[in-house]
C-alpha cells in the first residue's frame, strides 16, 4: 500500500513539473493575471436625431435650434424628424428608434406608466429626461365673424387640434369631452389645419405649443383671428381632473394680434434621451444648451424659458445620470425621485 502511495505522489509530482515547464514556455517564465471584467463601455452614435412634432410648430423649431448645439459642442450630425410629437417621441425613444426627442409632461407622465390608450399598456421606461425646455400653452382660435369666441362655442363645430401623437392631439378632444362640449375633431400637422381651416374645411383651431406658434402668425395674417384659451370654471375643472395641466396666461405681447391677455392652461416640456446614451455625451449636451442659449432662442423665443433652474419643473421623471452631474456640478438640487436605478454617485 505504502509503494502504491509513493508512486502515485510520484506521478502528481511529475505533473505538476510538467505543469510549471509549460507554463515557463508560454509566459517567459512569469504568468500574468487575468484582467478583472470591466462594464461594457457605451459607445458614441456616429449620428443622432431628435424627434420632434409637425412642421410649423414649436417642437420643430425648437428642434432645429437644439441639433445645432448638439453638432456645435459634440461634432455629432444630428438631425430633426418630423413626428407625432410627444406621444410618439415617447415611444420612439423608448424603442431606441431615435436617441432624442421632446415630451410634455402629460404624456410623458401617462407613457412612463403604460396609462392612456396610446400606450396599448407599454410602460416606456428607457426615457430619460434631459434638459427643462418651455411652457406649452393650450390656443384656439377662429376667424372673427364665425360666431365663436371661446370653448363653450364650439358645441357642434369642426375643430382642428394638431397630430394624434401631438399634446393638443391627445389633449384636447379629452377637454371637449370634460367639459360635455360635443365638437367634431380633426387630427393633422399644425400647417396643414392651418390650410384647411382658411379653406373652410374647419370652424376653428387648435394647438398647444410654446409661444409664438408661426402657424397662429401665420393664421392671423390671413384673416382676423379670436384668440381664446380653457378658462373661468372649464379650467378649473380640466386642471382638477388632470393635475399635469396649471393656470396660465398668454400675455398680449406674445403676438401681435392680441391686445389683452387671454386665460388658459399650460403643461411644462422636457427635452428627453434614450437611457442607455454614454454619460459623457449627455452630460455636453446638456452643459452645452445651457451655454449656449442664445443659439436655441435665436430658433424659436420659446427658449427664453431654458433656463437650469426650471429643472425644478419635473418632480417625477427619472433623469441621465450625465444630466444630472451636470445640475449638481452647478449646485442645484434635485428630487430623490428623479435619480434613476442605473445612476452611480
Amino acid at each position: 500500500m505504502l509503494k502504491k502511495r509513493k508512486a502515485l505522489a510520484w506521478v502528481v509530482t511529475l505533473v505538476f513539473i510538467l505543469g510549471l515547464v509549460v507554463a515557463a514556455g508560454c509566459g517567459g517564465g512569469q504568468t500574468t493575471p487575468a484582467p478583472a471584467p470591466q462594464a461594457e463601455e457605451k459607445l458614441r452614435p456616429a449620428s443622432m436625431t431628435i424627434g420632434a412634432a409637425s412642421i410649423g410648430g414649436t417642437y420643430y423649431l425648437y428642434a432645429g435650434g437644439w441639433s445645432q448645439v448638439i453638432e456645435k459642442v459634440t461634432g455629432i450630425p444630428t438631425a430633426v424628424e418630423a413626428t407625432g410629437g410627444p406621444n410618439d417621441n415617447m415611444h420612439l425613444v423608448h424603442n431606441g428608434d431615435l436617441e432624442l426627442g421632446m415630451v410634455t409632461m402629460g404624456p410623458a407622465f401617462e407613457g412612463w406608466n403604460g396609462e392612456g390608450d396610446w400606450t396599448q399598456g407599454i410602460k416606456m421606461t428607457n426615457v430619460r429626461a434631459l434638459f427643462p425646455m418651455y411652457t406649452t400653452y393650450s390656443q384656439w382660435w377662429a376667424f372673427k365673424g364665425a360666431g365663436i369666441n371661446s370653448i363653450n362655442d364650439l358645441a357642434g363645430k369642426t375643430v382642428g387640434v394638431g397630430p394624434a401623437g401631438g399634446t393638443a392631439g391627445t389633449y384636447h378632444p379629452r377637454i371637449l369631452e370634460a367639459l360635455g362640449i360635443n365638437a367634431t375633431v380633426r387630427h393633422a400637422g399644425i400647417s396643414d389645419l392651418v390650410a384647411q381651416h382658411q379653406d373652410g374645411q374647419l370652424d376653428a383651431n387648435s394647438f398647444a405649443a410654446g409661444i409664438p406658434v408661426s402657424s397662429v402668425m401665420e393664421a392671423a395674417a390671413q384673416k382676423e383671428l379670436v384668440f381664446f384659451g380653457v378658462d373661468g370654471e372649464a379650467r378649473d375643472k380640466i386642471c382638477a381632473q388632470w393635475p399635469f395641466w396649471s393656470p396660465s396666461v398668454i400675455p398680449a405681447g406674445a403676438y401681435d394680434f392680441l391686445t389683452e391677455d387671454v386665460e388658459t392652461i399650460e403643461m411644462w416640456n422636457v427635452a428627453v434621451g434614450h437611457k442607455d446614451l454614454p454619460d459623457d455625451l449627455v452630460y455636453e449636451i446638456v452643459k452645452g444648451v445651457f451655454e449656449n442659449q442664445d443659439m436655441m432662442v435665436t430658433a424659436h423665443a420659446a427658449a427664453k424659458e431654458t433656463l437650469a433652474e426650471n429643472v425644478a419643473k419635473n418632480t417625477w421623471m427619472p433623469m441621465h445620470p450625465g444630466a444630472i452631474k451636470y445640475f449638481e456640478e452647478i449646485g442645484l438640487t434635485l428630487p430623490a425621485e428623479v435619480y434613476p436605478p442605473e445612476y452611480q454617485k
